[in-house]
């Protein structure tokens, strides 16, 4: 029997806005702070963006909030022009890292264990935490 692989953000799994049920909660974060240990039960950090494609983003996005934009508006504007989705898929196929812990999550998931995958991006912004579900899905299928 397969697991299943959902998604969420830590801000709705620490204050109860989402039932995961019995899966699993991975961690998807680079450089997390202390207090996201106790909202996940393992964090794989080589499954989080690059530095370089994160602080990328964050330039862009603070030049377009300076700007007037909205932060949500920005960030997803950001993520667009620095080509965070293609750039974070060529990541994943290309870092030895991140491909052993992508087949390893893939691993779990078929035999049988529901993982649901965090970070910190809530539901209206880009993350790559729904790339990171897409590629698992893609590898299941």
């Amino acid at each position: 029997m397969t697991g299943t692989v959902t998604e969420t953000y830590a801000a709705a799994v620490g204050n109860g806005l989402v039932d995961v049920g019995e899966a699993t909660l991975v961690g998807v974060v680079r450089q997390p702070p202390r207090w996201f240990h106790g909202v996940v039960d393992e964090n794989h950090r080589e499954l989080g963006p690059p530095a370089a494609l994160l602080e990328a983003v964050q330039e862009r996005r603070e030049t377009l909030k300076a700007g007037g934009m909205c932060d949500e508006g920005a960030h997803n504007a950001a993520w667009e022009e620095v080509e965070f989705e293609r750039r974070y898929r060529m990541y994943l196929e290309g870092d030895g890292g991140a491909e052993a812990a992508l087949a390893a999550l893939a691993n779990r998931v078929r035999g049988g264990e529901s993982v649901a995958l965090v970070c910190f991006e809530g539901p209206n912004k880009a993350c790559h935490r729904r790339l990171l579900a897409e590629r698992l899905h893609e590898r299941l299928a």
